[in-house]
């Protein structure tokens, strides 16, 4: 191509792409991957990140900050509060005459309807059955029987004014309900990333954005009126898949436009306008008490995304694909214009696109069963699917249950989201010096090590200060281990296989609040539930190869030689024997 050539011509070299996040894998189509030399020599002219890119970019990573308040609200909106059984036939009786403040009037009462469990602390579940009684101070309860909760429930409201709990009445045999609502959250961003990966692929992605946008303000708002449970949790997953739907043709169409050598570094600055989200939602939730209020004041944000219609360009590299050089050329020529750039006089000859049309109507299309096929290969695409599996899960875990560990909540996941910016910015230096195989596994294993830990630490300060550097492993291993998978797949199979690690991760996430339901049965389960699996997916991360340094395996034959144990040979030797030997139909 003639662009090609005047690359050539002018010294410029296309670096190796690094795919820096699985958001810009789960929507680049074969076709796109064979088109890629073409695009990144133009971004080679037009500069790898100049300031077109950075304004555009900027504006996308803005994107992740009410993304994140949204992704993990549940902590604040769904929080438990101390609460004990109604009993309505004392509610009018005071304590003038015993001289009692309000607070202490309200302490004999509880003392007088509400038993103690073997640990001296008030039942949650339960009461005195008092109708009929009189209440005074000190009134003998030895005699009464107890029952359920007939009338409902007292909150403490001294923190949290309203949560879901109290208006769902989400306690006692309904009080897993809250998390279930955080699983099904996640199912949510599943299916967005489904269908709003598909939409962006046949329609562009500025328009998948908007249409994912709407849904996502709309969902947004209807949760903060949610008149049941049931309405609240269909409203946060239509949410969820419309925020995902939202950032990732987003983020996708900004690392389009982004040079080879600075897609890991965007990649990681994206990460970090996230963890700035979860450090602001802790402050508006420690201002803000009211889980309907917060919730509306979260999602304001998304009305201001709507300005960027005007702004926000068609991704160039995805008009391409489709054919429409023309559209595409404008959009590259606005690039060059901004970035003060010289652009040959012809970008693309018709010749050489009718043949690259006709080459990739030729080819056959790989899918996820093309993973499976060579023993190497299956070997680590099982092994960083677990890998991703147990990222997720511990990092939305520890996410979801840092702050029950400390005393002040608010500050606990503060911390917990302003301990992942040095984690992010030391794995990325870390995996250039040490390398990727060390660096996910070693972090995965103290990571793991550190729930562990947990357990075997009285509650307070040292725990909540282990628990976090479980936090800091897991966050540097997010980082580390999309680089890291993204160079073990050859090229053909590089976007399946980061689509199937990323299913992976989904389930991790649904899977996560589940878990934390598990203190029910034996408190430290979840963070050993957390810990070992954690412990043994670092420990299979050491049976990769190092991709440090290496050149990137582009054919299928490539990478299954890459890494590869002798027993594979001796597999393969023994299944094409049965294979010979078969009797032909």
């Amino acid at each position: 191509m003639l662009v090609a050539r005047t690359c050539l011509r002018s010294g410029e070299s296309v670096l190796v792409l690094h795919y820096s996040s699985i958001q810009q894998q789960l929507f680049q189509s074969q076709e796109e991957l064979a088109i890629r030399m073409q695009f990144d020599q133009i971004l080679a002219l037009l500069g790898d990140f100049g300031p077109y890119q950075r304004r555009i970019f900027f504006l996308i990573c803005l994107l992740s900050v009410p993304g994140a308040f949204h992704k993990l609200a549940q902590v604040f909106l769904g929080a438990g509060t101390d609460h004990w059984c109604a009993e309505p036939e004392w509610e009018d009786q005071d304590c003038m005459g015993w001289n009692l403040t309000t607070t202490e009037c309200q302490l004999a009462k509880k003392n007088a309807s509400i038993p103690r469990d073997e640990r001296g602390e008030f039942k949650q579940c339960g009461r005195y059955n008092v109708t009929g009684v009189m209440f005074y101070p000190g009134l003998d309860t030895s005699n009464f029987t107890t029952e359920e909760c007939m009338d409902g429930w007292v909150y403490d409201t001294s923190q949290y004014e309203s949560t879901i709990r109290m208006d769902f009445t989400l306690v006692c045999d309904r009080k897993t309900f809250s998390n279930v609502a955080q699983s099904v959250f996640f199912v949510g961003i599943l299916l967005g990333s489904v269908v709003f990966g598909s939409l962006a692929d046949w329609i562009g992605r500025t328009k998948t954005m908007y249409i994912a946008m709407c849904l996502w303000l709309a969902a947004s708002i209807a949760v903060a009126f949610s008149p049941n449970f049931a309405a609240y949790t269909i409203f946060r997953a239509l949410g969820g898949a419309g925020s995902y739907g939202t950032f990732l043709p987003a983020y996708v169409l900004g690392t389009e436009f982004v040079g080879p050598s600075k897609r890991v570094i965007v990649g990681i600055v994206g990460q970090i306008f996230f963890s700035a989200g979860l450090m602001i939602l802790a402050g508006l939730a420690y201002f803000i008490r009211q889980w309907r209020t917060l919730e509306l004041v979260i999602t304001a944000p998304i009305l201001l995304f709507f300005l960027y219609i005007p702004i926000f360009p068609e991704s160039a590299r995805w008009l391409i694909n489709r054919g429409r050089h023309n559209q595409a050329e404008k959009i590259i020529r606005k690039v060059a214009k901004v970035n003060k750039k010289e652009l040959p006089d012809v970008l693309f000859e018709e010749d050489e696109i009718k043949e690259l049309k006709e080459k990739l109507e030729a080819e056959r299309k790989p899918n996820a069963l093309d993973l499976f096929k060579t023993p190497n290969i299956a070997f680590k695409t099982s092994n960083l699917m677990f890998n991703w599996c147990v990222n997720s899960l511990v990092y939305y875990g520890l996410s979801l249950s840092i702050p029950d560990l400390a005393s002040d909540n608010y500050l606990a996941f503060f911390i917990s989201g302003a301990i992942e910016i040095p984690a992010y910015i030391l794995a990325m230096v870390a995996i250039e010096k040490l390398g990727r195989r060390l660096n996910l596994g070693s972090t995965m294993v103290i990571g793991g090590v550190a729930c562990v830990g947990t357990i075997l630490i009285p509650a307070g300060t040292w725990q909540t200060a282990v628990a976090m550097i479980g936090k800091f492993c897991v966050s540097a291993s997010f980082a580390i281990v999309y680089i890291y998978s993204a160079e073990l797949f050859p090229t053909p199979l590089r976007t399946v296989g980061m689509g199937v690690c990323s299913m992976a991760s989904r389930i991790g996430g649904i899977v996560s609040p589940l878990i934390l339901l598990l203190d029910g049965v034996w408190q430290p389960l979840p963070l050993l539930l957390f810990g070992v699996p954690s412990i043994l997916a670092g420990a299979l991360a050491f049976l990769l190869p190092e991709t440090r340094g290496k050149a990137l395996p582009e054919t299928v034959e490539d990478a299954e030689e890459f890494g590869k144990f002798r027993w594979m040979d001796q597999y393969q030797f023994i299944h094409r024997e049965k294979k010979d030997e078969s009797p032909v139909a």
